[in-house]
């Protein structure tokens, strides 16, 4: 038995060294992980270095919510953060002197750094099971990424937001007898109730200085979620499916229909392309309201009138899905964590962030989103924030923002001026979809 045990031994270390076998080396000996470690206070008065793109209030929430971690554990968790964050990280990464974990509120910019080999894969330690129980597959999905030799878990998910909200001015809306829609059906009934009613149904305005047009791309990543597959998403994000292909095409005619349409936005075609994106949802509060519904990320509450109150003057539903098969798709953003530098410190803050617990203060604090399952609603101090968790938990599927995964003149570039000019009726749609095309980096 004894030789038995040595030549399957042999074996297994072998078929390590091929690269057959990816060697289990999250959890020690005993079965605990890095984490389990850390809590028993194994990596005291250890130090790990982090970098990202919080500042001010956002960096102190960051800190204070790292604090319970540190002092059950002893861990420093030395954060810097940068208004030029991505500049001056790409100086550190490629000088091979990286913080050991980095924050990118971009995943393009790290799917860069995967494709040169410099992020450590995940995989090597983290337990998947405990990762899939704890996210949706999407998350995991989305970071998982393109190494040299192959995919690799690129990182975890922390704070995120979600873009999928259609916002209402609900006194108006309950005095009116309108009710909240839960299908597509449902949704395009009440816009043609409010046009009947004598009123404009949609707030829409998409300037916004030198990146005009944004709001428009959001809209048609929404669309694309409701009426293609994932897969079909993921292609377009990458250059792999043309914007002139007929599920783009379909995507930004749906949306089209939907804005142009006759009584269907506050000031008519002609105003979307010159209406500041921030001053779009403002007509909802005048009373009467002159439009009632506005599509937007949960940012867009900075811009409403200071004594608006959320769940009194105004509130929001999910833009339902248009297909059923596409399920409940969320459109989101939010900061992904990598690691940079393996040691069992650095392993054992990048399973934290894998939990819930790792932005609980951030979110009892506000201004943060959990997308963690372990998380719970009661956490959360205003409706708005737990109303949008809430949208985030239910949702069947959710995927980055696809213009900010896109190369940037693309995605940052000709998508905002192409779809303006489309807009303002400039340029037809065939041509400014090829225009895109045209654009992308060879």
């Amino acid at each position: 038995m004894k030789r038995i045990a040595l030549v399957l031994r042999s074996i297994l270390v072998a078929a390590m060294v091929l690269g057959v076998i990816a060697p289990v080396v999250g959890a020690q000996a005993g079965g605990t992980s890095a984490l389990d470690d850390a809590f028993a206070g194994k990596f005291k008065g250890k130090v790990v270095t982090m970098a990202g793109p919080f500042t001010d209030n956002d960096a102190v929430k960051f800190d204070d919510s790292m604090k319970d971690f540190e002092s059950k554990t002893g861990i420093d968790i030395q954060y810097s953060g940068s208004k030029e964050f991505e500049a001056s990280i790409g100086i550190a990464i490629e000088g091979n002197n990286p913080p050991d974990i980095v924050d990118f509120p971009q995943p393009g910019l790290l799917a860069t750094f995967v494709k040169k080999g410099k992020v450590v894969d995940l995989n090597t330690f983290m337990d998947m099971k405990k990762l899939q129980a704890n996210y949706i597959q999407s998350w995991i999905d989305m970071g998982t990424m393109d190494g040299p030799k192959g995919k690799i878990l690129a990182g975890v998910w922390g704070r995120v937001n979600g873009k999928s909200a259609v916002w209402y001015p609900k006194k108006a809306f309950d005095e009116a007898g309108y009710k909240v829609p839960t299908t597509w059906d449902e949704l395009m009934a009440l816009t043609e109730q409010i046009k009947k009613d004598g009123d404009t149904p949609w707030c829409v305005g998409i300037e916004s200085g030198a990146a005009t047009g944004w709001p428009m791309t959001d809209w048609v990543e929404e669309f694309m979620l409701r009426t293609t597959s994932l897969e079909n998403y993921d292609k377009w994000v990458a250059g792999e499916l043309k914007f002139s292909s007929p599920e783009v095409k379909n995507a930004v005619q749906k949306v089209s229909d939907l804005w142009f349409g006759e009584g269907n936005v506050y000031g008519g075609r002609k105003a979307i392309a010159t209406t500041a994106f921030g001053d779009a949802p403002k007509p909802m509060f005048e009373n009467p309201p002159k439009c009632w519904l506005h599509k937007q990320g949960n940012f867009i509450t900075t811009f409403f009138p200071e004594n608006a109150k959320a769940g009194v003057d105004y509130d929001f539903f999910y833009l339902p899905g248009i297909d059923a098969k596409y399920g409940k798709p969320v459109l989101v953003a939010g900061d992904i964590y990598a690691m940079f530098n393996d040691r069992p410190e650095v392993r054992a803050v990048m399973e934290y962030f894998s939990t819930g617990a790792s932005v609980e203060g951030w979110v009892k604090a506000g201004g943060a989103i959990s997308p963690h399952k372990d998380s719970k609603l009661e956490w959360y101090t205003n409706d708005v924030d737990r109303g949008i968790a809430k949208m985030i938990q239910e949702a069947t599927s959710v995927r980055f923002d696809g213009s900010d995964l896109m190369p940037g003149a693309v995605g940052a570039g000709s998508f905002w001026k192409e779809m303006t000019s489309y807009v303002s009726g400039s340029i037809d749609l065939d041509t400014a979809l090829k225009d895109i095309d045209a654009s992308w980096p060879k």
